[in-house]
């Protein structure tokens, strides 16, 4: 990472904190590390990016329903998903540092810095071991590829390097109200497996018709070793998820337009397309024939926001076999049972946050010939902005904060407003471009005469006039979910 771009990630980081979107997690404790806590703008801005995913994915879609599953599932849940024998990261520890790292990142790191100093060759070999390593889960050849590449640990410099082990990443505990008769459960790692178990459910009660979908929005918990990047990877986490269900045979043409569907969807959210990539998979797990992921090109590089994968019939087919319960679905259409395929399209709710955050954080400079002045703005899509618009009076008397807060009082109801009264109206502008308020409206004292008021536009800082009456009808069109989703349609 540049000295640029680190300093660029460390802004998005103190800019969280300051202006209240996310703060580290028991801070007067010191900190838990790799856990956050989202603040009053973080959490309205998480609920508009879940509220964009659900309506776009459920609402627009009538062959897809939501479900709300359980965090706690009977055990034998994840023996048969094969989390309990499967799910494991290739570690490494920095004799000198005591520090743990990702074997595969520690090799990514370095593909990177070979990519940036223009070594294409070195880069390319590297990632072909790599991925030969990876396939044949061969944690010797991984060592020898760190020692080979001289890759040294960040913290002490130095090459002294255990061997690589794995571990899994799930958090287990305790059901049950004695210790000795306890049952050990476990906190999901994925949102998937719920989802999969109400396959029936939901197809029998909502008298579903292949193809169909089942979306969830939920936590997942991952004792990850290292977790670094802020809220990149996280221990505790969200996910926006859709399993899609599908006659076997038609997987890898719906595997390819929801690769195309998810790309135009983060794409409407504003940002530049160089910004996002495709990255097939190389190493496909055991239970798919094709996945890839889209990757969003952060101040640290190119990361993946959302999986697609079509995970064949592995999970219905496991779940059937653990449970001895059939999941088989009747196809009228060709009247013939089988398991259907799945196609599955995953998002981390935590990354697409840090992905809107970064791409709509902007320094501008707005100096004259007359005068130096700078501002920071978020730029974020208004329909998705924590706050849709401010009511600012002019000054503290002659009657305008009154009217400013009939004019709150009425839009409220339907929108989060901001009213702030503290300062100059610059300043106040200041404030509101600073946590992405997309609209200002200024009260006057020509409000008190024709009952008009001054919108000011977020990233143009161009201002009109317009009717009270007319701000909601004003306000909704500027602010309203179909400038979305109607991109999507």
């Amino acid at each position: 990472m540049s000295k640029q771009t680190d300093d660029f990630f460390k802004s998005i980081i103190s800019h969280a904190k300051e202006y209240g979107f996310v703060f580290p997690s028991s801070e007067i404790y010191d900190g838990l590390s790799a856990v956050y806590d989202y603040g009053q703008l973080g959490s309205e801005l998480k609920n508009n990016l879940k509220a964009y995913w659900w309506k776009s994915m459920v609402q627009l879609n009538e062959n897809i329903v939501g479900i709300d599953a359980a965090i706690f599932m009977h055990p034998t849940t994840w023996k048969a998903s094969g989390h309990v024998d499967g799910f494991n990261d290739p570690m490494i520890d920095n004799k000198d540092s005591k520090k743990r790292y990702r074997a595969d990142q520690l090799i990514e790191d370095k593909i990177d810095r070979y990519e940036k100093d223009g070594k294409t060759e070195k880069a390319a070999t590297l990632q072909h071991d790599l991925d030969e390593a990876l396939n044949n889960d061969d944690l010797a050849r991984l060592k020898t590829i760190i020692e080979d590449h001289n890759i040294v640990c960040p913290v002490s410099g130095t090459k002294n390097w255990t061997d690589v082990r794995q571990f899994n990443l799930m958090f287990a505990t305790q059901m049950g109200a004695m210790a000795d008769g306890a049952e050990q459960v476990y906190l999901r790692p994925e949102t998937a497996q719920g989802i999969f178990v109400n396959f029936l459910n939901v197809q029998k009660t909502g008298r579903m018709k292949i193809p169909f979908g089942i979306a969830q929005i939920g936590k997942a918990f991952r004792n990850e070793v290292i977790a670094r990047q802020f809220i990149m990877r996280m221990r505790e986490f969200e996910q926006m998820e859709m399993q899609f269900f599908v006659r076997p045979g038609s997987e890898l043409e719906w595997f390819a337009k929801w690769k195309e569907t998810r790309l135009k969807w983060h794409l409407a959210l504003g940002a530049d397309t160089s910004k996002y990539r495709f990255h097939d998979h190389v190493k496909l797990a055991h239970y798919a024939n094709a996945a890839v992921d889209i990757e969003y090109e952060f101040p640290f590089g190119f990361k993946e926001v959302e999986g697609i994968h079509s995970r064949t019939d592995f999970d219905l087919k496991q779940h059937q076999e653990f449970s001895k319960k059939k999941m088989q679905y009747f196809d009228p259409e060709i009247n013939q049972n089988y398991i259907p395929y799945v196609v599955e399209t995953s998002v981390g709710l935590d990354r697409l946050f840090l992905t809107v955050f970064a791409n709509s954080l902007v320094h501008e400079d707005l100096s004259t010939e007359e005068k130096q002045d700078s501002r920071v703005v978020l730029k974020f899509h208004p329909a998705i902005a924590p706050v849709k618009a401010a009511v600012l009076p002019l000054t503290k008397k002659d009657g305008l904060p009154e009217k400013a807060r009939e004019i709150m009082a009425a839009l409220k109801m339907e929108f989060s407003i901001q009213y702030d009264e503290k300062d100059a109206i610059g300043k106040r502008y200041r404030r509101q471009d600073a946590i992405g308020t997309p609209y200002c409206i200024t009260v006057d004292h020509q409000t008190l005469e024709d009952n008009t008021v001054t919108i000011r536009h977020r990233d143009s800082m161009q201002q009109e006039r317009v009717a009270i009456d007319e701000l909601n009808t004003i306000i909704t069109k500027l602010v309203g979910w179909n400038n979305l989703l109607k991109q999507l349609i």
